[in-house]
C-alpha cells in the first residue's frame, strides 16, 4: 500500500509540475485566457463522463450543490487559471509553480477569516510572513523600478494562488453532499464558460490561435494528463492520505516544473528561485507543524502495530 501511494504521489507531482511547463509552451500558440478555457472545455467533458460512470449523482440538484459548483467554477477554475495563464507570460514555469505552492499557506489565512473555528497562532503568523517573504525573494527586486513586467506577472500568479485558496475555503462553508467528481466536472465546465466570456472581454480571438503540433500537444497534455488523470489520482490519494500529506504535492510540483522547464524550454534555475521556494516551504511547515506532527505520529503508530 505504501509503495502504491508513493508511486501515485510521484505521478501526481509529475503531472501537475509538468503542467506549468506545458502552459508555458502552449502560450506561444494560444492567447492565454482562451488557452485556459479550451483546456477546461475538454477536461470538463472528460470529467463529466467519468462522473456519469463512477457516481450515482452526475449532476447537482439542490441550490447548495449549485452554489458549491459556482464557487468552485468561479474561484478554483476560472479566476485561478485565467490569472495563472496570463501570469506565466512573464515568469518561468518553475517560478509560477513556486508561487502557486503558496496556496496551502494562503488557505490557512483565509480559513482564519471565514471559518471561525480555525485559529492562527503566533507561530502560524510567522509562517504566513515567511511564505510572503519567499514571494518577495522570487521577485528579486533590484535597485531599479519595483514595478516591472516580471513583478506584475508574479503578482498575477500570486492572485491566482489566492483565488484558489479562497475558493477552497469558501467551498468548506457550503453544506452540500455532492460527489467530488461531479463537483469538479461541473466546476470545470462553468469555469471554462466564464473564461470564454473573459477572453472575449479582453479582446482575444480564435483567429489568433496558431494550430501547430507543438501547441496542440501542450493542450492535449494539459487536458488528459494534468487535468483528467491528475484529478483522478488526486481524488484517490486524498481519500487514502488525507489533506495534509496531499498538500505536499504543491511542494513537489515546483521541482518537476524546474526540471522540465530546463529540459524542454530555455529556462534557467536561479538562486532567487531556490531561496524563494525554501522560504515558502518553511512557511508551510510552520503553519502546519501540529497537523504534520500528528500525521507522523499516526503513521508511526500504524507501522508499530504492523510489526
Amino acid at each position: 500500500m505504501r509503495f502504491r501511494n508513493a508511486t501515485l504521489f510521484v505521478a501526481l507531482a509529475v503531472a501537475w509540475g509538468s503542467a506549468f511547463t506545458a502552459i508555458k509552451a502552449g502560450l506561444d500558440y494560444f492567447p492565454p485566457v482562451l488557452f485556459a478555457a479550451f483546456r477546461y472545455d475538454l477536461a470538463g467533458l472528460l470529467m463529466l463522463g467519468y462522473a456519469v460512470y463512477a457516481t450515482d449523482r452526475w449532476r447537482p440538484r439542490s441550490r447548495p450543490e449549485w452554489t458549491l459548483v459556482g464557487v468552485g467554477g468561479l474561484f478554483m477554475i476560472a479566476a485561478y487559471h485565467a490569472l495563472l495563464f496570463v501570469g506565466e507570460l512573464g515568469v518561468s514555469s518553475a517560478v509560477a509553480a513556486i508561487v502557486v505552492s503558496l496556496s496551502p499557506v494562503l488557505t490557512t489565512a483565509f480559513a482564519r477569516v471565514f471559518l471561525p473555528e480555525e485559529r492562527l497562532t503566533v507561530v502560524g503568523v510567522v509562517g504566513l510572513l515567511v511564505g510572503f517573504v519567499g514571494v518577495v525573494v522570487l521577485s528579486n527586486p533590484g535597485r531599479g523600478a519595483l514595478v516591472t513586467s516580471r513583478t506584475v506577472s508574479l503578482f498575477l500568479v500570486f492572485l491566482a494562488a489566492a483565488a484558489f485558496a479562497l475558493g477552497s475555503v469558501l467551498t468548506r462553508r457550503v453544506e452540500a453532499e455532492l460527489p467530488i467528481e461531479t463537483m469538479e466536472a461541473w466546476s470545470m465546465l462553468l469555469g471554462a464558460a466564464l473564461m470564454h466570456v473573459a477572453s472575449l472581454a479582453i479582446g482575444e480571438s480564435v483567429a489568433a490561435v496558431r494550430w501547430e503540433p507543438r501547441g496542440l500537444f501542450a493542450l492535449a497534455y494539459l487536458v488528459v494528463v494534468a487535468s483528467a488523470l491528475g484529478f483522478l489520482i488526486y481524488f484517490d490519494l486524498l481519500e487514502r492520505l488525507g489533506p495534509i500529506e496531499i498538500n505536499l504535492v504543491s511542494y513537489a510540483a515546483p521541482i518537476v516544473a524546474a526540471i522540465t522547464g530546463v529540459l524542454f524550454l530555455p529556462e534557467e534555475l536561479t538562486a532567487a528561485t531556490v531561496a524563494g521556494f525554501a522560504l515558502i516551504f518553511a512557511g508551510f511547515i510552520l503553519l502546519k507543524r501540529d497537523a504534520i506532527r500528528d500525521e507522523l505520529l499516526g503513521a508511526g503508530r500504524t507501522a508499530g502495530e504492523r510489526h
